[in-house]
């Protein structure tokens, strides 16, 4: 599908780098973006987001290159997209409405096909207009009158119902949730979760600590679904959960977020998050606070961190561990598509295992350093139950993403 870009500057943050990301997302939904149309704004336009002058450049981009959907990297309110729509004569799509389509192609188990739901009704809640302008009101006259009830608030009520049916099949999810980290709790089993954006390589370093194979792509929000896998980090720590969560992405959607809480549960309840950082970004610290942000959102910014310098290979960078001023290792140097640097991330993990509170020795568990439980943590629709799960002790416990994201 041919898609014209549009993105307005308003002199916050890396413009060039916003731009790039989009061209990114777009491609990542399935688009070919043909065209770029950008400006400079002090304020978005009430009606259009853009303007009227800069609608009709649009609109001429959108003739010459014969274009099929425009997509904006901003939030449009409803109104914005149905003057738009109106003006140009074609689909308008916002960031939000991107990033949630990408959400929907890319869900694979049972929870997170149910959270990206969730969060697609939650948006489309608001637009409901634009579907049905003609039946808002009903019409008057003998014969004419309506049900009772007019199309808009019948389908406002059938997406309501549909909510809060989800709400309570991922609320039993989450129950179910807790019940495997109260078995991780109770077998004092060290937990980390791997956060970052999008594309940092996330999904990569977790198949090099863990031999797991989850999917890896070059693209945005490769893998949606968290999975867990065990791994034995030797005698004196035994066996360590790592968790692969959703990558983040600036302006992340909130109903994403929210949708997604569940999953991201899994990061709040870690002992420790290696913040995975692509080294070879140049936009890369604007990348950490965008994650910090949404850790402080999902309420996991006191969980300790240490960041990972992925990429060392396209940064020109060599493997090495940096201390803070209490001599616990902050930063990782590596490469996990090569895997240098990947046996000091491990050395990291076990050291910060020791030293965590109510660590024990576990002498139990065998001495194969390559053991890897292959419980996977995709949730089909009948690993729901919760009851199945509450006498054993779980491997590893999945979670709800946007956020991302991979």
């Amino acid at each position: 599908m041919r898609a014209a870009l549009v993105g307005i500057d308003f002199g916050q943050g890396d413009f060039a780098a916003s731009v790039e990301e989009l061209q990114l997302l777009a491609r990542s939904a399935g688009a070919e973006p043909v065209t770029t149309i950008t400006a400079k704004r002090s304020s978005p336009d009430a009606a259009y987001f853009v303007g009227s002058g800069k609608a009709d450049e649009i609109g001429l981009a959108v003739l010459d290159h014969g274009v099929e959907i425009v997509i904006f990297n901003h939030a449009l309110s409803p109104a914005q997209q149905r003057n738009l729509e109106k003006r140009l004569n074609i689909r308008v799509l916002d960031r939000t409405s991107l990033i949630l389509d990408i959400f929907a192609q890319r869900a694979a188990s049972h929870e997170g096909k149910l959270q990206v739901e969730l969060a697609q009704l939650q948006h489309l809640a608001t637009r409901l207009i634009r579907g049905w302008t003609h039946l808002e009101r009903q019409k008057g006259g003998i014969g004419l009158r309506g049900p009772g009830e007019t199309q808009l608030e019948t389908d406002r009520r059938l997406i309501g119902e549909r909510v809060k049916a989800l709400r309570a099949r991922l609320g039993k999810l989450r129950k179910q949730h807790e019940t495997q980290r109260r078995s991780r709790g109770r077998s004092q089993t060290f937990s980390v979760s791997l956060v970052g954006y999008t594309n940092a390589g996330k999904s990569t370093l977790f198949n090099a600590l863990t031999k797991a194979g989850v999917y890896v792509a070059d693209q945005l929000f490769a893998t949606l679904d968290t999975t867990s896998r065990r791994v034995y980090m030797g005698q004196e720590v035994g066996n360590v959960v790592v968790s692969d969560t959703v990558g983040f992405v600036r302006e992340l959607p909130h109903q994403l977020v929210a949708a997604f809480r569940a999953t991201l549960e899994e990061t709040i309840h870690a002992d420790l998050l290696l913040h995975v950082v692509d080294a070879s970004s140049p936009v890369r610290m604007e990348q950490i606070e965008q994650v910090n942000l949404v850790l402080k959102e999902i309420g996991a910014d006191h969980i300790p961190q240490i960041l990972v310098w992925n990429k060392i290979d396209a940064a020109g960078l060599e493997p090495s561990v940096e201390r803070d001023e209490y001599a616990k290792i902050s930063r990782v140097f590596l490469s996990a598509r090569t895997g240098q640097g990947v046996d000091l991330m491990r050395d990291a993990i076990v050291e910060w295992a020791k030293a965590a509170p109510g660590a024990r020795l576990n002498e139990a568990w065998p001495v194969d350093e390559e053991e890897i439980d292959d419980a996977d943590q995709d949730h089909d629709a009948e690993a729901a139950d919760a009851d199945s799960t509450s006498d054993s002790e779980a491997d590893s416990s999945p979670t709800p993403n946007h956020v991302g994201s991979h």
